[in-house]
Protein backbone atom coordinates (compact mmCIF):
# COMPACT_ATOMS: atom_id res chain seq x y z
CA UNK A 1 0.00 0.00 0.00
CA UNK A 2 1.02 3.35 -0.99
CA UNK A 3 2.01 5.53 1.16
CA UNK A 4 -0.62 8.86 1.53
CA UNK A 5 0.33 12.30 1.94
CA UNK A 6 -2.25 15.40 2.26
CA UNK A 7 -0.53 18.72 1.21
CA UNK A 8 -1.87 21.54 2.91
CA UNK A 9 -0.84 24.90 0.93
CA UNK A 10 -2.77 27.62 -0.06
CA UNK A 11 -0.37 28.92 -2.92
CA UNK A 12 -1.69 26.68 -6.02
CA UNK A 13 1.70 26.67 -7.57
CA UNK A 14 3.48 25.67 -5.06
CA UNK A 15 1.10 22.98 -4.45
CA UNK A 16 1.00 21.53 -7.65
CA UNK A 17 5.06 21.08 -7.37
CA UNK A 18 4.96 19.67 -4.74
CA UNK A 19 2.08 16.69 -5.88
CA UNK A 20 4.23 16.19 -8.86
CA UNK A 21 7.33 15.83 -6.69
CA UNK A 22 5.71 13.41 -4.17
CA UNK A 23 3.47 11.41 -7.28
CA UNK A 24 6.75 10.76 -9.37
CA UNK A 25 8.64 9.49 -6.35
CA UNK A 26 5.50 7.02 -6.04
CA UNK A 27 3.50 8.50 -3.04
CA UNK A 28 0.11 8.47 -3.04
CA UNK A 29 -1.28 12.26 -2.68
CA UNK A 30 -4.89 13.02 -1.28
CA UNK A 31 -6.76 16.01 -2.11
CA UNK A 32 -4.91 19.65 -1.85
CA UNK A 33 -5.78 21.50 1.43
CA UNK A 34 -5.87 25.48 0.89
CA UNK A 35 -7.05 26.02 4.44
CA UNK A 36 -8.06 25.12 8.26
CA UNK A 37 -11.26 23.76 8.00
CA UNK A 38 -10.70 21.95 4.42
CA UNK A 39 -7.43 20.15 5.46
CA UNK A 40 -9.48 18.77 8.42
CA UNK A 41 -12.39 17.56 6.18
CA UNK A 42 -9.67 15.54 4.25
CA UNK A 43 -7.61 14.70 6.56
CA UNK A 44 -11.33 12.75 8.32
CA UNK A 45 -12.26 10.97 4.84
CA UNK A 46 -8.86 10.08 3.46
CA UNK A 47 -6.79 9.47 6.45
CA UNK A 48 -3.16 10.41 5.66
CA UNK A 49 -0.33 9.27 6.59
CA UNK A 50 1.64 12.10 6.32
CA UNK A 51 1.21 15.93 6.07
CA UNK A 52 3.02 18.75 4.43
CA UNK A 53 1.91 21.57 6.14
CA UNK A 54 2.04 25.19 5.31
CA UNK A 55 2.38 27.96 8.09
CA UNK A 56 0.20 30.17 6.02
CA UNK A 57 -3.10 29.23 5.14
CA UNK A 58 -6.03 30.91 3.79
CA UNK A 59 -8.54 32.22 6.54
CA UNK A 60 -7.74 33.29 10.82
CA UNK A 61 -6.49 29.80 11.53
CA UNK A 62 -2.65 28.68 10.71
CA UNK A 63 -0.74 26.01 10.12
CA UNK A 64 0.68 26.15 13.59
CA UNK A 65 -3.38 25.49 14.72
CA UNK A 66 -3.76 22.52 12.12
CA UNK A 67 -0.28 20.94 13.70
CA UNK A 68 -2.21 21.25 17.19
CA UNK A 69 -5.21 18.80 16.10
CA UNK A 70 -2.98 16.45 13.50
CA UNK A 71 -0.46 16.10 16.78
CA UNK A 72 -3.40 15.16 18.42
CA UNK A 73 -4.78 12.49 16.06
CA UNK A 74 -1.03 11.21 15.84
CA UNK A 75 -0.46 12.20 11.98
CA UNK A 76 2.99 13.69 11.66
CA UNK A 77 3.41 16.35 9.59
CA UNK A 78 6.35 18.59 7.94
CA UNK A 79 6.29 22.13 7.86
CA UNK A 80 6.43 24.39 4.75
CA UNK A 81 7.42 28.16 4.85
CA UNK A 82 9.02 30.89 2.70
CA UNK A 83 10.46 32.10 6.23
CA UNK A 84 13.32 30.47 8.24
CA UNK A 85 14.02 32.96 11.16
CA UNK A 86 14.17 32.08 14.77
CA UNK A 87 10.81 33.00 15.40
CA UNK A 88 9.25 30.87 13.10
CA UNK A 89 11.66 27.89 14.63
CA UNK A 90 10.21 28.33 17.55
CA UNK A 91 6.76 28.40 16.86
CA UNK A 92 7.35 25.29 14.48
CA UNK A 93 9.02 23.81 17.32
CA UNK A 94 6.31 23.70 19.73
CA UNK A 95 4.16 22.01 17.95
CA UNK A 96 6.84 18.77 17.49
CA UNK A 97 6.98 18.63 13.75
CA UNK A 98 9.05 16.26 12.08
CA UNK A 99 10.76 18.29 9.77
CA UNK A 100 10.66 22.15 8.12
CA UNK A 101 10.53 22.52 4.58
CA UNK A 102 11.84 26.04 3.82
CA UNK A 103 10.67 27.31 0.36
CA UNK A 104 11.48 27.76 -2.56
CA UNK A 105 12.42 23.63 -2.34
CA UNK A 106 13.91 21.14 -5.16
CA UNK A 107 12.60 17.39 -5.58
CA UNK A 108 15.52 15.82 -3.27
CA UNK A 109 15.31 18.66 -0.39
CA UNK A 110 11.66 17.00 -0.40
CA UNK A 111 11.81 13.20 -0.59
CA UNK A 112 15.11 13.65 2.19
CA UNK A 113 12.75 15.59 4.35
CA UNK A 114 10.41 12.89 4.04
CA UNK A 115 12.48 10.31 4.76
CA UNK A 116 13.64 11.85 7.43
CA UNK A 117 9.78 12.60 8.80
CA UNK A 118 9.16 9.01 8.36
CA UNK A 119 11.99 7.79 9.79
CA UNK A 120 11.07 9.38 13.14
CA UNK A 121 7.27 8.72 12.78
CA UNK A 122 8.41 4.93 13.18
CA UNK A 123 10.72 5.73 15.89
CA UNK A 124 8.44 7.44 18.02
CA UNK A 125 5.49 4.91 17.61
CA UNK A 126 8.37 2.31 18.95
CA UNK A 127 8.60 4.46 21.85
CA UNK A 128 4.83 5.01 23.10
CA UNK A 129 5.25 1.90 25.05
CA UNK A 130 8.66 2.68 26.80
CA UNK A 131 7.80 5.32 29.20
CA UNK A 132 4.68 3.41 30.92
CA UNK A 133 7.69 1.01 32.12
CA UNK A 134 10.51 3.07 32.72
CA UNK A 135 9.84 4.23 35.84
CA UNK A 136 9.94 0.99 37.37
CA UNK A 137 13.42 -0.25 35.35
CA UNK A 138 16.57 0.53 37.29
CA UNK A 139 19.76 1.66 35.62
CA UNK A 140 22.38 -1.04 34.82
CA UNK A 141 25.51 -1.32 37.14
CA UNK A 142 27.01 0.93 34.24
CA UNK A 143 24.91 3.76 34.70
CA UNK A 144 25.15 3.97 38.74
CA UNK A 145 27.42 6.77 39.03
CA UNK A 146 25.33 9.49 38.00
CA UNK A 147 24.37 11.84 41.27
CA UNK A 148 20.48 12.17 41.02
CA UNK A 149 17.91 13.49 43.76
CA UNK A 150 16.15 16.82 41.79
CA UNK A 151 13.27 16.08 40.73
CA UNK A 152 14.81 17.66 37.06
CA UNK A 153 16.90 15.33 36.77
CA UNK A 154 14.88 12.38 37.38
CA UNK A 155 13.32 13.26 34.66
CA UNK A 156 16.46 13.17 32.61
CA UNK A 157 17.01 9.44 33.99
CA UNK A 158 13.61 8.36 33.24
CA UNK A 159 14.45 9.84 29.43
CA UNK A 160 17.47 7.74 28.97
CA UNK A 161 15.95 4.67 30.62
CA UNK A 162 13.24 5.28 27.65
CA UNK A 163 15.18 5.64 24.87
CA UNK A 164 18.16 3.39 25.57
CA UNK A 165 16.44 0.40 24.67
CA UNK A 166 15.42 1.85 20.97
CA UNK A 167 18.11 2.33 18.34
CA UNK A 168 16.82 6.05 17.71
CA UNK A 169 19.25 8.92 17.22
CA UNK A 170 19.58 10.83 20.59
CA UNK A 171 20.03 14.52 20.53
CA UNK A 172 21.49 15.72 23.80
CA UNK A 173 21.69 19.31 24.80
CA UNK A 174 23.03 21.61 27.10
CA UNK A 175 25.99 23.74 28.63
CA UNK A 176 29.65 23.20 28.60
CA UNK A 177 30.49 21.22 31.94
CA UNK A 178 26.93 19.43 32.36
CA UNK A 179 27.66 15.64 31.67
CA UNK A 180 26.86 14.91 27.72
CA UNK A 181 29.35 12.91 27.19
CA UNK A 182 28.46 10.69 30.56
CA UNK A 183 24.39 10.54 29.65
CA UNK A 184 25.57 9.23 26.37
CA UNK A 185 27.58 6.95 28.10
CA UNK A 186 24.76 5.69 30.22
CA UNK A 187 22.68 5.44 27.22
CA UNK A 188 25.23 3.24 25.76
CA UNK A 189 25.84 1.48 28.78
CA UNK A 190 21.57 0.61 29.48
CA UNK A 191 21.49 -0.62 25.56
CA UNK A 192 21.80 -3.94 23.59
CA UNK A 193 25.36 -2.67 22.10
CA UNK A 194 26.69 -1.96 25.51
CA UNK A 195 28.93 -4.76 24.74
CA UNK A 196 30.06 -3.05 21.19
CA UNK A 197 32.54 0.16 20.81
CA UNK A 198 31.03 3.42 21.99
CA UNK A 199 33.24 5.93 19.95
CA UNK A 200 33.42 8.94 21.12
CA UNK A 201 34.34 12.29 18.35
CA UNK A 202 34.68 16.03 19.39
CA UNK A 203 33.80 17.61 16.66
CA UNK A 204 35.28 20.71 17.61
CA UNK A 205 38.74 19.49 17.36
CA UNK A 206 38.74 17.87 13.99
CA UNK A 207 40.75 19.66 11.75
CA UNK A 208 38.69 21.00 8.65
CA UNK A 209 40.78 19.23 6.05
CA UNK A 210 40.40 15.65 8.31
CA UNK A 211 37.31 15.49 9.09
CA UNK A 212 35.95 13.28 6.52
CA UNK A 213 39.09 10.86 6.82
CA UNK A 214 38.47 10.96 10.76
CA UNK A 215 34.69 10.11 10.19
CA UNK A 216 34.93 7.80 7.58
CA UNK A 217 38.39 6.42 6.90
CA UNK A 218 40.64 6.59 3.63
CA UNK A 219 42.77 4.31 1.76
CA UNK A 220 46.50 4.40 1.80
CA UNK A 221 48.03 6.84 -1.15
CA UNK A 222 44.32 8.11 -1.39
CA UNK A 223 45.54 12.00 -1.13
CA UNK A 224 49.10 13.76 -0.19
CA UNK A 225 50.12 12.54 2.88
CA UNK A 226 48.21 9.26 3.35
CA UNK A 227 50.75 7.24 3.53
CA UNK A 228 48.59 4.04 5.33
CA UNK A 229 45.05 3.21 5.31
CA UNK A 230 42.90 4.58 8.27
CA UNK A 231 39.89 3.15 9.85
CA UNK A 232 37.13 5.77 10.15
CA UNK A 233 35.57 6.47 13.65
CA UNK A 234 32.19 5.07 11.88
CA UNK A 235 33.90 1.77 11.16
CA UNK A 236 35.40 1.34 14.25
CA UNK A 237 31.73 1.98 16.26
CA UNK A 238 30.08 -0.86 13.39
CA UNK A 239 27.73 -2.99 15.82
CA UNK A 240 28.17 -0.18 19.38
CA UNK A 241 27.59 3.70 19.51
CA UNK A 242 28.94 6.91 17.98
CA UNK A 243 28.96 10.15 20.31
CA UNK A 244 29.28 13.18 18.22
CA UNK A 245 30.09 15.82 20.61
CA UNK A 246 30.15 19.44 19.00
CA UNK A 247 27.67 18.75 16.70
CA UNK A 248 27.47 22.42 15.73
CA UNK A 249 31.15 22.59 15.16
CA UNK A 250 30.58 20.68 12.08
CA UNK A 251 31.51 21.91 8.78
CA UNK A 252 28.75 22.27 6.61
CA UNK A 253 29.93 20.18 3.95
CA UNK A 254 30.53 17.56 6.07
CA UNK A 255 27.07 18.09 7.53
CA UNK A 256 25.62 16.61 4.04
CA UNK A 257 28.28 13.78 3.80
CA UNK A 258 27.23 13.15 7.74
CA UNK A 259 23.26 13.32 6.43
CA UNK A 260 23.68 10.73 3.71
CA UNK A 261 25.63 8.43 5.74
CA UNK A 262 22.63 7.99 8.12
CA UNK A 263 20.40 7.84 5.68
CA UNK A 264 21.90 5.33 3.73
CA UNK A 265 23.64 3.50 7.05
CA UNK A 266 26.90 3.33 5.08
CA UNK A 267 30.48 5.02 4.65
CA UNK A 268 32.75 6.00 1.64
CA UNK A 269 36.41 6.35 2.73
CA UNK A 270 38.41 8.53 0.79
CA UNK A 271 39.43 6.50 -2.41
CA UNK A 272 37.88 3.18 -0.90
CA UNK A 273 34.54 1.54 -1.68
CA UNK A 274 31.31 1.74 0.39
CA UNK A 275 30.77 -0.06 3.20
CA UNK A 276 27.87 -0.66 5.24
CA UNK A 277 27.62 0.17 8.91
CA UNK A 278 25.84 -0.42 11.75
CA UNK A 279 25.79 2.31 14.40
CA UNK A 280 23.37 4.20 16.86
CA UNK A 281 24.21 8.11 16.95
CA UNK A 282 24.09 9.96 19.48
CA UNK A 283 24.59 13.71 19.15
CA UNK A 284 25.46 16.48 21.76
CA UNK A 285 25.90 20.24 21.60
CA UNK A 286 26.05 23.65 24.11
CA UNK A 287 24.85 25.40 21.13
CA UNK A 288 21.14 26.35 20.03
CA UNK A 289 20.95 24.80 17.44
CA UNK A 290 17.96 26.87 15.27
CA UNK A 291 19.88 29.98 15.88
CA UNK A 292 22.72 28.16 13.68
CA UNK A 293 19.98 27.14 11.06
CA UNK A 294 18.65 30.79 10.29
CA UNK A 295 22.28 31.88 10.56
CA UNK A 296 22.88 29.43 7.45
CA UNK A 297 25.48 27.32 9.58
CA UNK A 298 23.41 23.91 10.29
CA UNK A 299 21.72 22.14 7.65
CA UNK A 300 17.95 21.79 8.98
CA UNK A 301 17.53 18.04 7.76
CA UNK A 302 20.54 17.13 9.49
CA UNK A 303 19.02 19.11 12.88
CA UNK A 304 15.56 16.85 12.23
CA UNK A 305 17.63 13.69 11.61
CA UNK A 306 18.91 13.99 15.12
CA UNK A 307 16.61 15.92 17.22
CA UNK A 308 14.46 12.29 16.96
CA UNK A 309 14.85 12.61 20.90
CA UNK A 310 16.07 15.41 22.52
CA UNK A 311 17.76 15.47 26.14
CA UNK A 312 17.95 18.54 27.59
CA UNK A 313 20.75 18.94 31.06
CA UNK A 314 19.97 21.27 33.03
CA UNK A 315 22.88 23.44 34.34
CA UNK A 316 24.06 22.73 37.91
CA UNK A 317 22.70 26.30 38.94
CA UNK A 318 19.09 24.85 37.96
CA UNK A 319 20.14 21.87 40.05
CA UNK A 320 20.88 22.58 43.24
CA UNK A 321 19.82 19.57 45.64
CA UNK A 322 22.18 18.12 43.87
CA UNK A 323 25.14 19.85 44.22
CA UNK A 324 26.18 18.70 47.55
CA UNK A 325 25.69 15.05 46.91
CA UNK A 326 27.90 15.24 43.58
CA UNK A 327 30.52 17.62 46.02
CA UNK A 328 30.60 14.48 48.07
CA UNK A 329 30.97 12.41 45.51
CA UNK A 330 34.19 13.97 44.10
CA UNK A 331 35.54 14.49 48.00
CA UNK A 332 35.48 10.73 48.26
CA UNK A 333 36.70 9.89 44.67
CA UNK A 334 39.71 12.26 45.02
CA UNK A 335 40.13 11.31 48.67
CA UNK A 336 40.96 7.79 47.44
CA UNK A 337 43.10 8.48 44.65
CA UNK A 338 45.32 10.67 47.02
CA UNK A 339 44.99 8.49 49.31
CA UNK A 340 43.89 11.07 52.14
CA UNK A 341 41.64 10.16 55.26
CA UNK A 342 39.04 12.86 54.53
CA UNK A 343 35.46 12.30 55.15
CA UNK A 344 33.72 15.64 55.73
CA UNK A 345 33.43 19.54 55.31
CA UNK A 346 32.34 22.47 57.52
CA UNK A 347 29.22 24.33 57.38
CA UNK A 348 30.84 27.18 56.03
CA UNK A 349 32.62 24.97 52.94
CA UNK A 350 28.97 23.54 52.17
CA UNK A 351 27.35 27.07 52.44
CA UNK A 352 30.19 28.26 50.08
CA UNK A 353 29.35 25.37 47.57
CA UNK A 354 25.75 26.27 47.86
CA UNK A 355 25.81 30.04 47.20
CA UNK A 356 28.12 29.45 44.01
CA UNK A 357 26.76 29.73 40.54
CA UNK A 358 29.00 27.26 39.36
CA UNK A 359 28.67 28.71 35.30
CA UNK A 360 31.46 25.92 34.16
CA UNK A 361 28.60 23.23 35.80
CA UNK A 362 29.47 19.75 36.95
CA UNK A 363 33.43 19.78 35.19
CA UNK A 364 33.89 23.03 37.04
CA UNK A 365 32.85 21.48 40.39
CA UNK A 366 35.09 18.35 39.85
CA UNK A 367 38.18 20.80 39.60
CA UNK A 368 37.29 22.63 42.71
CA UNK A 369 36.71 19.63 44.50
CA UNK A 370 40.10 18.58 43.50
CA UNK A 371 42.20 21.17 44.09
CA UNK A 372 40.44 21.42 47.56
CA UNK A 373 41.23 17.97 48.47
CA UNK A 374 45.13 18.53 46.93
CA UNK A 375 45.21 21.45 49.36
CA UNK A 376 43.45 19.60 53.05
CA UNK A 377 45.81 18.08 54.86
CA UNK A 378 42.92 16.69 57.95
CA UNK A 379 40.06 14.74 57.93
CA UNK A 380 37.79 17.98 57.51
CA UNK A 381 38.20 19.98 54.82
CA UNK A 382 37.54 23.85 56.50
CA UNK A 383 37.94 26.20 53.13
CA UNK A 384 37.44 25.83 49.77
CA UNK A 385 39.13 27.83 46.77
CA UNK A 386 36.06 29.47 44.12
CA UNK A 387 36.82 31.98 41.61
CA UNK A 388 34.11 34.56 43.20
CA UNK A 389 36.03 33.84 46.57
CA UNK A 390 39.44 35.17 44.50
CA UNK A 391 37.93 38.14 42.58
CA UNK A 392 38.56 40.49 45.95
CA UNK A 393 42.49 39.82 44.58
CA UNK A 394 41.11 41.46 41.34
CA UNK A 395 39.42 44.55 42.60
CA UNK A 396 35.81 43.61 43.16
CA UNK A 397 33.55 41.70 45.68
CA UNK A 398 33.21 38.67 46.98
CA UNK A 399 30.18 36.41 46.31
CA UNK A 400 26.55 38.35 48.02
CA UNK A 401 24.50 35.73 49.47
CA UNK A 402 21.66 37.94 49.61
CA UNK A 403 21.33 38.38 46.06
CA UNK A 404 19.51 36.42 43.12
CA UNK A 405 22.00 33.65 41.88
CA UNK A 406 21.38 35.27 38.34
CA UNK A 407 22.51 38.49 39.95
CA UNK A 408 25.68 36.56 41.36
CA UNK A 409 26.34 34.92 38.10
CA UNK A 410 26.16 38.33 36.42
CA UNK A 411 28.62 40.21 38.58
CA UNK A 412 31.29 36.95 38.17
CA UNK A 413 31.09 37.02 34.46
CA UNK A 414 31.90 40.91 34.29
CA UNK A 415 34.37 40.25 37.20
CA UNK A 416 36.05 37.90 34.80
CA UNK A 417 35.62 39.87 31.11
CA UNK A 418 37.01 42.77 33.64
CA UNK A 419 40.51 40.55 34.65
CA UNK A 420 40.71 39.54 31.08
CA UNK A 421 40.59 42.87 29.53
CA UNK A 422 37.22 42.26 27.90
CA UNK A 423 38.81 39.66 26.03
CA UNK A 424 36.06 36.42 25.78
CA UNK A 425 37.98 34.52 23.60
CA UNK A 426 41.29 32.27 23.17
CA UNK A 427 44.26 32.47 25.75
CA UNK A 428 43.88 34.58 29.08
CA UNK A 429 40.28 34.98 27.55
CA UNK A 430 37.44 35.17 30.39
CA UNK A 431 35.96 31.56 28.65
CA UNK A 432 39.44 30.04 29.80
CA UNK A 433 39.33 32.19 33.34
CA UNK A 434 35.97 30.55 33.84
CA UNK A 435 37.02 27.10 32.28
CA UNK A 436 34.18 27.05 29.98
CA UNK A 437 33.49 26.92 26.81
CA UNK A 438 33.60 30.39 24.85
CA UNK A 439 30.04 30.14 22.84
CA UNK A 440 28.72 29.09 26.79
CA UNK A 441 29.78 32.65 27.86
CA UNK A 442 28.67 34.52 24.94
CA UNK A 443 24.89 32.58 25.62
CA UNK A 444 24.97 33.72 29.05
CA UNK A 445 26.08 37.16 28.48
CA UNK A 446 22.76 37.60 26.44
CA UNK A 447 20.99 35.50 28.53
CA UNK A 448 21.90 38.08 31.17
CA UNK A 449 22.28 41.40 29.56
CA UNK A 450 25.84 41.81 29.50
CA UNK A 451 27.37 43.95 26.70
CA UNK A 452 30.79 43.60 25.92
CA UNK A 453 30.97 46.95 25.11
CA UNK A 454 30.49 47.57 28.50
CA UNK A 455 33.62 46.07 29.63
CA UNK A 456 35.98 48.76 27.99
CA UNK A 457 38.19 47.08 26.38
CA UNK A 458 39.17 47.04 22.29
CA UNK A 459 39.42 42.98 22.74
CA UNK A 460 37.72 40.13 21.35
Amino acid sequence: MKTKILIVEDHFVEAVNLRIILDKAGYEVCSIASSYHEALAIAKNEHPDMVFLDIYLKGKQTGIDLAKVFKQQNIGFVFLSANSDRQTLEAAKMTDPYGFLVKPFREKDVLVTLDVAWYRHRQNKQLENRYKQAESEPLNEGAKLMIVTGHSMKEVVNNIKVVASSDISVLILGESGTGKELAANYIHNNSSRNVKPFVVINCAALAPNLVESELFGHEKGSFTGATDKRVGKFEQADGGTIFLDEIGELPLDMQVKLLRSLQEKEVEPIGGKKKKVDVRIIAATNRILEDEIAAGRFRMDLYYRLNVFPIQLPPLRERREDILPIAKHFMQYYARKENKDITGMTDNVTRALMDYHWPGNIRELENVMARTILLSSGPIIHSVSLPVAQSKNIGTTNVNTNKKIYENERDYIIAMLKKSGGKIYGEGGAAELMDINASTLVSRMKKLGIEKNSINSNNS
